[in-house]
C-alpha cells in the first residue's frame, strides 16, 4: 500500500514528543533517529518539562540508550575515550540499572541501612527498565499502556520477600483485580484470527474463539486452509485419542520433553504440515520464538491444545532433566493484576518510596495518574539519587571500595568515576563481563550464555475504536502478521484513571512482535531477532503497523490516516530474561548458567531477573534481595 493510503502523510505523534512539544531541531549530518537521540541528550533530566513517558516513536532500547555500551562490547570505547574524570562522589551503594531489580536492591539496602547514600545509574531516558510506561493524551483523554512487562504474575506464588515488598508498597493484587478490572467494557466483543494472503493465500478475518467441535467446524470452514490442514486443526483442538498408549505418566512426560511442539503435532498427532503456520507463533508471547524451538512438555504446561488424549495430571510434573514445565507448579501460581501502564506502576511506587517528593500522591491507586518530577531524582545531598541517560562502562574492586565509571549512554565524554562501599549490577547479565573484565573466565562464559529474548510491544493510539466495535472484536491473532497479535488495551479503572467506554472515544491498541528465525535453536533464534531489531528503523515499523491494521480492520471502516493518533514502538533487542529450555540448553535446570554467573566478586554483587533465569517481577525482586544479602553478609 502507498504511504498516502496508509495515512503517513497525516500529522501524528510518531517521533519524539515531549509534553506535546515536538523536538524539531536535528543535528546536522546525522540519520533521523540518531539526530533525535543527540537532541534529547541535551535535555537533562533536571530541565523543566522533562517527562519521558509521553515520548513516542522508537522507545524501549531507544536511540541514545545503547551506543556507548555497544562501543564497550566491540572494544572501541576505551580506545576513543579520554581519561576518567573523578567526580569526588562517594556512596554506600551504587546500583547499575534502574529497573525493578535495581530499584528493589536500593530498597532492600535502605531497609538494612536507613542512613545509606545510594546512587542508581540507568542508560535509558526513564527509569523502570523493562517496566516501561507509554502515556498518550488524545482529545483530552489521558491513556496508558505498558511498554514492557504487563502483569504481576508468575508460575509460582510470590516468595515471602517479594510479596512483602508488594504489600509494603500497598499493592494488594487480589483486591485490586476485583475492584479495578472492568472486562464488561468489551462485553459482546470476541477474539478473531486474521489469515494473511502472504502466508495463507488470502486475507481473511475469522471472528470467534471456538470451544467445541461444532464451533471449530464453523470456524475452519471460513479459514483459507486446505482440507488436510482443517482436519488436522480439528483433531488437535477436539481429539481425544491417546498418541502414546501404554506409557506411564512419567514416560509420556519424558517423551514430550524430547521433541518440539511442532514435531509433536506432525509426528505423534500425525497432523498435516499445513497446520504449522496456524500454530507457529502460539509460543511467541512467552518464549519469543515459535513452536519449532519449544518442547511439547512446556507447551502442555501452558495449556496449548493437542494433549487431551494423554490424560496427563498436574501433580509431580517434571521431565527427565528435573525441571517443571512452564506454567505448572504444585501450588498453582501467583496472583495476577495489571496496572494500566503494566508494571511501570511498580517501578514508580519504588521510586516514590526511595525518593520522597519525586512522584506526587501517597497510595497505590493514585500512582497511576501521578506525575513524576524528574528534577527531584538526582538532587545533590539526597540520600538516594537516580541518574538517567548514563551507562556504566566499568566496575572495579579497588581496595575496600568499588570504583564505577559511567558516561552518556549515546556515547560521549566525559567518563565520570564514583566510588562506593558496595555495588549491585542489576543490568543485563551478558554485558557484565565487559563492565568487570577481571571476572574469572568461567563466570564470564556463564554470563554470556544468558541470551535475552528480543521482543516488541507496540502502542498505537486511536482516535476511536469503532472499527473493532463494528466487527465485534477486541483482540486479533495474526499467525502470519508482522505483529502476531494485537488487542484493545486491557480495561482497568483505578484511582482517577478510566478506560473509555464509548467506541467513538480514543483508545489504545497493544501489538506484539517477537522476531525470530524458525529452524534454529531458541538462543540462536534470539540472536537473529536481536540483530533484526537493531537494524530496523522506526519508519519500517510504522508502515507495517499501518498496513496491518488497515488490512485487518478495513472491513470495519478503519482508516489509518484518519484513525491513528500516535505510535510508540517499544523495541527490546535484549528483552526478557532467558528461561531453561530442555531442547536447547541440555543438562539440568540445576546447572543453568545463571548460578555460576551471579557469584559475588569482591564487593560487586549481581542481580536482575537474568540472575534468576526467569522473566517475572517476583524473580527480579528476589534476586535483588539475594544480591544485597550477599553484600551485607560479606
Amino acid at each position: 500500500m502507498a504511504d498516502k493510503d496508509l495515512g503517513r502523510n497525516h500529522p501524528i505523534a510518531r517521533r519524539d514528543f515531549l509534553q506535546g512539544a515536538a523536538i524539531t531541531t536535528l543535528a546536522a549530518g546525522l540519520a533521523p533517529e540518531l539526530a533525535q537521540a543527540a537532541e534529547t541528550e541535551k535535555l537533562a533530566q533536571a530541565a523543566p518539562g522533562y517527562y519521558p513517558p509521553t515520548k513516542l516513536g522508537m522507545r524501549g532500547s531507544h536511540p541514545g540508550s545503547f551506543e556507548a555500551a555497544h562501543g564497550l562490547r566491540d572494544g572501541d570505547f576505551w580506545n576513543n575515550t579520554a581519561q576518567l574524570t573523578d567526580s569526588g562522589e562517594e556512596f554506600d551503594l551504587v546500583v547499575v540499572g534502574g529497573g525493578i531489580s535495581g530499584l528493589s536492591a536500593a530498597y532492600f539496602y535502605r531497609q538494612a541501612k536507613p542512613n545509606a547514600k545510594i546512587l542508581i545509574l540507568d542508560n535509558h531516558d526513564d527509569f523502570g527498565g523493562h517496566a516501561k510506561r507509554n502515556e498518550f493524551s488524545i482529545a483530552g483523554h489521558t491513556m496508558l499502556l505498558n511498554g514492557g512487562t504487563l502483569e504481576i504474575d508468575s508460575p509460582y506464588p510470590y516468595s515471602k520477600t517479594a510479596d512483602g515488598v508488594m504489600k509494603a508498597l500497598g499493592v494488594e493484587p487480589e483486591a485490586l483485580e476485583k475492584a479495578c478490572n472492568k472486562p464488561d467494557i468489551y462485553k459482546g466483543l470476541a477474539r478473531a484470527t486474521f489469515f494473511d494472503k502472504e502466508t495463507f493465500g488470502k486475507d481473511q478475518l475469522v471472528v470467534g474463539q471456538p470451544k467445541n467441535t461444532q464451533a471449530w467446524q464453523a470456524f475452519l470452514k471460513q479459514a483459507p486452509l486446505s482440507e488436510a490442514a482443517r482436519a488436522g486443526i480439528l483433531a488437535i483442538e477436539t481429539g481425544a485419542a491417546d498418541p502414546l498408549p501404554g506409557l506411564t505418566q512419567a514416560a509420556k512426560r519424558d517423551r514430550l520433553s524430547r521433541l518440539s511442539y511442532a514435531d509433536y503435532l506432525t509426528t505423534l498427532l500425525k497432523a498435516d504440515h499445513g497446520v504449522l503456520p496456524y500454530y507457529q507463533h502460539r509460543t511467541d508471547d512467552l518464549w519469543g520464538c515459535g513452536i519449532d524451538a519449544i518442547s511439547a512438555l512446556d507447551c502442555w504446561g501452558v495449556g496449548l491444545p493437542g494433549f487431551g488424549g494423554l490424560k496427563l495430571t498436574k501433580g509431580g510434573v517434571t521431565n527427565r532433566m528435573g525441571y517443571t514445565p512452564a506454567g505448572y507448579s504444585e501450588s498453582g501460581g501467583s496472583y495476577r493484576f495489571h496496572f494500566p501502564d503494566g508494571n511501570a506502576s511498580i517501578a514508580r511506587l519504588l521510586v516514590r518510596a526511595l525518593i520522597p517528593g519525586s512522584i506526587e500522591g501517597h497510595d497505590v491507586r493514585d500512582i497511576v495518574m501521578a506525575k513524576a518530577d524528574y528534577s527531584r531524582l538526582d538532587v545533590p545531598g539526597a540520600p538516594v539519587r537516580l541518574r538517567l541517560n548514563q551507562v556504566a562502562v566499568r566496575a572495579r574492586n579497588a581496595g575496600k571500595l568499588v570504583e564505577v565509571a559511567y558516561t552518556a549512554a549515546a556515547g560521549g565524554k566525559p567518563v565520570m568515576r564514583v566510588r562506593a562501599k558496595d555495588c549491585v549490577l542489576a543490568s543485563w547479565n551478558m554485558m557484565i563481563p565487559y563492565l568487570v573484565p577481571e571476572l574469572p573466565a568461567a563466570q564470564k562464559s556463564a554470563l554470556h550464555k544468558l541470551i535475552k529474548t528480543p521482543l516488541v510491544y507496540t502502542s498505537v493510539a486511536l482516535n476511536n475504536w469503532q472499527a473493532f466495535h463494528k466487527l465485534g472484536i477486541r483482540a486479533v491473532e495474526a499467525p502470519g502478521g508482522y505483529h502476531t497479535s494485537f488487542s484493545l488495551n486491557n480495561p482497568v479503572d483505578i484511582g482517577g484513571y478510566k478506560t473509555t467506554r464509548d467506541p467513538a472515544a480514543p483508545s489504545l491498541v497493544r501489538m506484539v512482535r517477537t522476531p525470530a528465525r524458525p529452524g534454529l535453536p531458541e538462543r540462536e533464534q534470539h540472536k537473529a531477532g536481536r540483530a533484526e531489531l537493531l537494524s530496523t528503523p522506526f519508519e519500517t515499523f510504522e508502515k507495517q503497523i499501518r498496513a496491518q491494521l488497515a488490512r485487518t480492520l478495513g472491513p470495519g471502516g478503519f482508516d489509518p490516516g484518519r484513525d491513528i493518533a500516535g505510535i510508540a514502538v517499544n523495541r527490546w533487542p535484549h528483552g526478557y530474561a532467558p528461561e531453561y529450555n530442555a531442547l536447547s540448553d541440555g543438562g539440568t535446570n540445576a546447572e543453568t548458567p545463571n548460578i555460576a554467573g551471579r557469584k559475588m566478586f569482591g564487593r560487586i554483587a549481581i542481580a536482575n531477573s537474568d540472575a534468576g533465569m526467569a522473566a517475572y517481577t517476583d524473580i527480579a525482586i528476589d534476586q535483588a534481595h539475594r544480591a544485597v544479602g550477599e553484600l551485607l553478609a560479606g
